[in-house]
């Protein structure tokens, strides 16, 4: 087993040792939900003489598969194809036992513009349940497909869909000592793939702004730890931290003006501080001998949890940002919580927990303090949720490399989003990107 004061108090200096190659991510459900809800994801029409040149209707059926709670009924067995509602035969839905169809038709329009309507329809009701459009050019029509999804999830469930949004990661190439590391953003299922950083040295600890406009991050570009802020529209960065020791794990807080990180000062003792981004004023917020590390924010802004090995084994604190001297531990089950991440709510808090002798994810609810364990790996670690909630990504190990995986909030729902022979690690899931 690893030593818990360095599997996450000096986890910022720990070389990664996995060979990488550069390839896309695509997500693999492995447990789905047993009530999977059937439904018609009908190829759109296009009405041009010249071939289409996307398929909207593939992505979105991808995505609510992706989401382990619909079962889309596959195109062979379609029996009809319909692109409008006066065309749909809902007996014919019926007898292939689909709960839902969902249509639409892409239109060419001036400018290289097309347009896609679509509609959601209850198979044994017949009611149409949503109708809408949305405009896109070539380029744009992954972006348009998902946000088709988000608007059929979200009827159908009646909560925000995520596919939409994007995750960043570090994914790391080559064999000790010359690895190359790499900062990269993608779609949530991991298309659309942008490279954010690189370096020969380590990258660590992405962490999105809640604008989901900026990353911050860990560089050992020379040779020593520095948090960077980096603008993604633009790609210009600033240095925000370079003391000396440790600059490590920056958590953004929700109005974005100040960033949570871990440092050691010059007494050697590793602590969690607030810096604040426009003054540069730093204010110490943990105060143990111990080893305190991996800061995050509540929702409200007013407190932060974070790890800290100093009842002998890494557990989660508490502190009030205005009485940081007074730090309450709020995990008591097991001998390691480590890595705190909350939900978008404020309700529920995901942690490393140690499970029968494995590392696995963790949710506790932070009212009652009640635990489940959601995973089934062996080390399992880098928790984060979806913007709505509903699920998890995660950082596990399969056949000796890193990969992305993620799972449901409940744990009935879990998928891989493997790198083709790729080491992928410390994912985290973008915020809504507010307007």
């Amino acid at each position: 087993m690893i030593n818990s004061a360095l599997r996450y108090g000096l986890s910022l200096i720990l070389l990664f040792t996995a060979m990488a190659t550069q390839a896309q991510l695509t997500v693999v459900i492995e447990r789905g939900q047993e009530t999977a809800i059937p439904v018609a994801v009908v190829p759109f029409g296009w009405q041009s003489a010249q071939p289409a040149p996307f398929d909207i209707a593939k992505v979105v059926a991808a995505d609510l598969q992706n989401s382990g709670q619909f079962d889309p009924l596959p195109r062979e067995d379609m029996i009809d194809r319909p692109t409008q509602a006066k065309d749909i035969r809902f007996q014919d839905w019926r007898a292939l036992k689909t709960d839902y169809v969902i249509i639409g038709s892409v239109i060419p329009e001036a400018g290289g513009r097309f347009r896609a309507e679509f509609g959601a329809y209850n198979v044994l009701t017949g009611q149409m349940l949503v109708q809408q459009q949305v405009t896109t050019d070539t380029a744009g029509w992954r972006k348009a497909a998902h946000a088709i999804s988000d608007v059929v999830y979200q009827t159908l469930t009646g909560v925000r869909g995520v596919f939409s949004t994007r995750i960043a990661y570090v994914k790391v190439e080559g064999t000790v000592p010359k690895q190359n590391y790499t900062l990269i953003v993608a779609d949530y299922d991991g298309e659309n793939v942008s490279n954010i950083a690189k370096s020969s040295e380590p990258i660590m600890s992405p962490a999105w702004s809640p604008d989901a406009q900026s990353l911050a991050y860990v560089s050992f570009e020379n040779r020593v730890s520095a948090i960077f802020v980096q603008t993604l529209r633009t790609g210009e960065r600033r240095q925000v931290s370079a003391r000396a020791g440790i600059n490590g794990a920056p958590a953004w807080s929700p109005d974005g003006k100040t960033l949570a990180l871990t440092l050691s000062r010059k007494d050697g003792d590793v602590d969690v501080y607030t810096l604040q981004l426009a003054t540069q004023l730093l204010t110490r917020m943990s105060f143990d001998p111990g080893i305190d590390t991996e800061p995050v924010w509540s929702v409200d802004g007013r407190k932060l949890y974070f790890s800290s090995d100093r009842a002998g084994s890494p557990q989660i604190y508490e502190i009030d940002i205005d009485q940081p001297e007074k730090a309450t531990r709020v995990t008591f089950e097991g001998t390691y919580n480590a890595r705190p991440r909350l939900s978008p709510d404020g309700k529920r808090l995901a942690t490393v927990h140690l499970d029968q002798g494995n590392f696995r994810i963790a949710i506790s609810d932070t009212t009652t303090r009640s635990l489940q364990v959601l995973t089934q790996g062996r080390q399992d670690e880098s928790p984060s949720f979806a913007p709505n909630g509903a699920m998890l990504i995660y950082a596990t190990q399969e056949r000796g490399r890193g990969v992305l995986a993620n799972v449901s909030a409940d744990g009935r729902i879990g998928g891989r989003i493997p790198d083709a022979g790729g080491d992928v690690r410390e994912p985290v899931w973008a915020p809504f990107v507010t307007k």
